[in-house]
């Protein structure tokens, strides 16, 4: 009788969790998507969470609550904080503090209870903003907290991290998505999107997503607010 594959998928809503969702679903797996808000500036890429999930087949999709605003320190949690509109050296204010090692641990809980083998994040080291949390040196080291810190991993059981987006160029993913058949226009990506889930067209995010579909040689479906 043939095993059903599953894993577990973190999914912001935003491009590159949508295609890591796709990839994992492609791959044969039975994917269960994993939210979190986290006090984040706007409930946007929440919302498009929903509608990915729902259109690439994920077998379940839940949503976690987390005030990492309680804790502050960065521009998409503390509105104090203004979210740079243009490049900034090292690692930005729009870095969150933990923000993936949280997110990794909650979806390591979760595999763990589903008796997932794979737990697959969209994070990405080639056009990215210079988070620290995003290197393939913290996902190496994270999967060796889920060997030690779980009663799969102590049982012989290691929960695999999938990273396929790391070391792929924003086009890449873009061309990578379109071919699995995410719709990107349900994507919210920009950093301070407004309720309607509109772009504002000029934080890091929405720099990095329109580069990345004009170098894919795609039309951006991406909605902007008006200027």
């Amino acid at each position: 009788m043939l095993k059903h594959r599953s894993a577990v998928v973190l999914l912001s809503g935003g491009l590159d969790s949508a295609t890591a969702l796709a990839i994992a679903r492609g791959e044969g797996y039975i994917c269960h998507a994993l939210s979190v808000a986290y006090g984040q500036r706007h409930s946007a890429e929440l919302d498009a969470s929903v509608k990915v999930a729902k259109r690439l087949g994920a077998a379940s999709h839940r949503l976690i609550q987390v005030n990492l605003d309680l804790i502050g320190g960065s521009a998409l949690t503390d509105r104090s904080i203004a979210v740079p509109e243009g490049e900034t050296p090292g690692i930005p204010v729009t870095y969150v503090p933990a923000r993936n090692t949280l997110f990794l641990s909650l979806a390591m809980g979760l595999a763990e209870v589903q008796g997932a083998e794979a737990l697959y994040i969209g994070v990405n080291a080639v056009d990215y903003s210079g988070y620290p949390d995003c290197r393939p040196e913290f996902i190496a080291a994270f999967e060796r907290v889920a060997q030690l810190a779980t009663r799969s991993g102590v049982e012989g059981t290691a929960l695999k991290i999938e990273t396929p987006l790391i070391a792929l160029s924003k086009a890449e993913i873009i061309r990578c998505g379109t071919a699995l058949g995410v719709d990107f226009a349900e994507t919210v990506s920009c950093y301070q999107a407004d309720v309607q889930g509109r772009a504002c067209g000029r934080c890091d995010s929405c720099r990095l997503r329109r580069e990345g579909f004009e170098a894919a040689g795609i039309v951006d479906p991406t909605r902007y607010v008006a200027s």
